[in-house]
């Protein structure tokens, strides 16, 4: 074991996240402390494509990111038909195939913000671990990224140096998965690109650029945050042990199903217009990072991170066809919080004053 392994919730920061520059006569210190582990929470930051409907956030694992409309999303004409289709079908199956048989994420590896990473570096080669047993290999050592690749789950990774910021190039990815959380599509023709650039202590921002000319009329980029967790390990997450809902076919139902069993009211604009803004989102399994959920109004509907907010009441909604929600006002009317119905029972998630 690398004797700087005591380090290593804090050792990414205290070498620095960059290319090794040393000497001859540094040889023998370096060697011994050039190969260090650190665990990130990442977070995206940044939507994949205006079409996207956040999922039902039912089960650790299969977790919504910011798949809402904004810059830098794709928007529907960009789209391949098929794939528009695709995305609207996993929505309309309340999400229940996806990821199917708990296989590995593929290209949305990093999206997960109920699942730490941890980057583990050596001179000539990046690893990156999740909790749920999926890794990267990430080449340091100067190849080039073959002619042709046996497709994988996770693609075939190189990186270079550009000063202090590492570029990843993946290419080989299989079709199986998906490109969002969304359901979108992609083709074994997928390449994506990613920009690790560390701003300050504890902080790394990771730009990811997607291209699949054969689907998406142009590249979609995403921003992914990375926060240091110190002073802990990875847990280990398995998705198929206990599985039970598939296995015994308990997922069940449709969005359009969901949709005839309820009663919409008509809400009046200024009031919705009230619960326009950020949210402070904590998953249970990482309670101490917070995922930023955005509430938008576009033509007198509502929408939480991108899928609509269907009313139940003037407090009361249906978010995506699945959860019901409620927001909460204090003692002022002013508008605190809403708590979600999940799987994990009631979650609060508060307001964040004076951001939009």
């Amino acid at each position: 074991m690398c004797p700087c392994s005591v380090t290593a919730s804090r050792g990414f920061d205290i070498f620095a996240f960059g290319p090794r520059k040393r000497g001859h006569d540094e040889d023998n210190a370096m060697d011994r402390c050039d190969r260090f582990a650190v665990l990130y929470n990442f977070a995206t930051s940044r939507p994949m494509a205006e079409t996207s409907h956040a999922r039902n956030p039912s089960e650790p694992g299969r977790r919504p990111k910011s798949h809402c409309p904004g810059a830098g999303g794709l928007k529907p004409d960009e789209i391949q038909p098929s794939a528009r289709e695709a995305a609207k079908q996993q929505t309309e199956n309340l999400f229940r195939d996806d990821p199917p048989g708990c296989l590995p994420e593929g290209p949305r590896f990093n999206h997960f913000l109920a699942l730490p990473n941890k980057i583990v570096q050596t001179p000539t080669l990046m690893m990156v671990m999740s909790e749920n047993l999926t890794y990267r290999q990430i080449f340091l050592d100067g190849r080039a990224l073959p002619e042709v690749v046996t497709p994988s789950f996770m693609g075939y990774s190189v990186g270079h140096w550009e000063g202090d910021t590492l570029v990843v190039e993946t290419i080989g990815y299989n079709d199986t998965t998906k490109l969002d959380f969304a359901g979108h599509p992609h083709t074994e023709d997928l390449r994506l690109i990613e920009r690790y650039r560390r701003l300050d202590f504890g902080h790394m921002e990771i730009q990811e650029t997607f291209s699949d000319p054969a689907v998406y009329s142009r590249p979609l980029t995403v921003t992914v945050k990375a926060t240091l967790v110190p002073d802990t390990e990875l847990l280990e997450y398995v998705c198929a042990q206990n599985e039970k809902d598939r296995r015994g076919q308990h997922l069940v139902g449709t969005r359009s199903e969901e949709m005839k069993a309820i009663k919409p009211v008509k809400v009046a604009p200024e009031i919705l217009a009230q619960y326009v803004g950020t949210y402070d989102f904590r998953w249970p399994e990482n309670p101490t990072v917070p995922s930023v959920w955005a509430v938008t109004m576009a033509n007198g509907e509502l929408f939480l991170v991108g899928a609509p907010l269907t009313p139940l009441s003037e407090t009361q909604f249906l978010w995506a066809g699945s959860n019901r929600l409620e927001f909460v006002k204090d003692a002022q009317g002013r508008v605190t919080h809403f708590v979600g119905v999940f799987v994990e029972g009631n979650l609060i998630v508060k307001r964040i004053p004076g951001q939009k």
